[in-house]
């Protein structure tokens, strides 16, 4: 099992639920959450497909504005700052910094690396207070191309000093374990409600229902 273990930041560490308050307040109905985040990652894997890079607070602001066009909303500056500001103050996954933790006190290395520019994930780890768990912060800003693109997990790679066998990504993504283990890692799928890995997916090594349980397994407990 490799030594060195690599989170994604939203959704597998924290929890975009604190999200759903200030969408309802805008729009009328949470689920547009849903709508904004699919939107968000609909508008990263066009960039990386025509090679026009925007950093992922750029991608969030324009899905913003096209959930609400489709919706018949008029967004006003306190509505976008309400939502985008929130994106920051998330907390983290209630079983997350005990798990964390083990791994740290175990002796991983452990790192991020996120679609996020790097001011909004620092911004984030040390609003759920975990910031310090980590070796490092890696952004995709470094190499313009969102995750699964290859070049992020290689970019990743370098920076560590580990090969690529000897990596894990853990994520609540499919399309992200499926990016990792195409670049030669290994991988975690972190099963969170609603998230479920799909027929053409590459088999992740790991699948936990919740951090706790993908620890237990890195461990081998």
């Amino acid at each position: 099992m490799p030594r060195t273990i690599v989170f994604d930041v939203n959704e597998t560490l924290l929890d975009l639920g604190a999200l759903a308050v200030p969408f309802a307040e805008v729009f009328g109905d949470a689920s547009a959450r849903g709508l904004w985040f699919a939107q968000v990652l609909q508008t990263a894997m066009t960039s990386n497909a025509i090679g026009r890079y925007s950093n992922f607070g750029v991608i969030g602001g324009a899905a913003l504005e096209m959930v609400a066009e489709r919706r018949g909303v008029t967004l006003s500056d306190h509505n976008r700052a309400n939502i985008l500001g929130t994106i920051r103050e998330m907390p983290a996954h209630p079983e997350v910094p005990s798990a964390l933790e083990r791994l740290k006190t175990a002796g991983y290395r452990l790192a991020t690396l996120t679609n996020s520019p790097p001011a909004a994930v620092d911004a984030q780890l040390a609003f759920a207070g975990i910031a310090d768990m980590f070796e490092m912060s890696l952004s995709v800003d470094a190499v313009s191309k969102f995750k699964p693109h290859r070049a992020a997990y290689d970019m990743a790679a370098r920076r560590l000093d580990v090969a690529p066998a000897e990596l894990m990504l853990v994520a609540a993504h499919n399309w992200d374990t499926s990016g990792a283990i195409a670049a030669g890692w290994q991988a975690a799928f972190v099963a969170r409600p609603g998230m479920v890995l799909g027929p053409l997916d590459a088999t992740p090594q790991i699948v936990g229902a919740d951090m706790t349980d993908v620890v237990k397994q890195i461990l081998h407990e």
